[in-house]
């Protein structure tokens, strides 16, 4: 058996995280915006929550369309906030939506997303060597930078926290500890 970070469970859904997606480099526009919706709904809650909820919240928000969610009305939040397999908080899918407004109208200021959103860690990923999860900052000057030049361009849940645990789902940063057979 593989030893991995300490924060992953026995749960196969966070071995698969784990061990396929968090620390590794994600470019890809619609990953990118994803998750930083994903990461938004997790604020309070843990995050293999979000993960068991995932394939509910693809399918209740459009696979993660920007350009349909801008479009949701007060019809489709109800909607929503009646799904039992996502999170019903309106705060959060209130979130979404504005979220994909601020994603939409930074793509037409700005391009594209992916290369504003690395900009943070300068273009490469940032390898950390950390011996245990205690070690791993909650925040770091990057995720600040980032947290506030979202929330600059309309976004919300996106504090400084939040940004941190993005830069590591999405591989801009690799916290893996040093006992993971993932560490670098």
């Amino acid at each position: 058996m593989a030893n991995r970070c300490e924060w992953c469970t026995q749960d196969p859904i966070y071995i698969d995280y784990h061990d396929n997606e968090w620390g590794i480099p994600a470019y890809n526009e619609h990953r990118l915006f994803e998750m930083l919706l994903l990461e938004g709904a997790q604020a309070g809650l843990s995050w293999i929550t979000v993960l068991k909820k995932r394939e509910s919240y693809r399918l209740a928000f459009d696979n993660f369309d920007a350009e349909k969610i801008v479009r949701y009305d007060e019809s489709k939040i109800a909607e929503l906030l009646q799904n039992a397999n996502i999170i019903r908080n309106r705060l959060k899918v209130n979130a979404f939506i504005r979220n994909a407004r601020a994603y939409l109208d930074l793509i037409d200021k700005k391009g594209a997303f992916s290369p504003y959103i690395w900009q943070f860690v300068e273009g490469e990923p940032r390898i950390n060597y950390f011996r245990t999860i205690a070690d791993i900052p909650e925040e770091t000057p990057e995720s600040q930078a980032m947290s506030k030049d979202l929330k600059k361009h309309g976004f919300t849940f996106a504090g400084a926290t939040i940004c941190y645990a993005y830069m590591q789902a999405c591989g801009m940063v690799n916290d893996h500890t040093s006992v993971c057979f993932k560490a670098p």
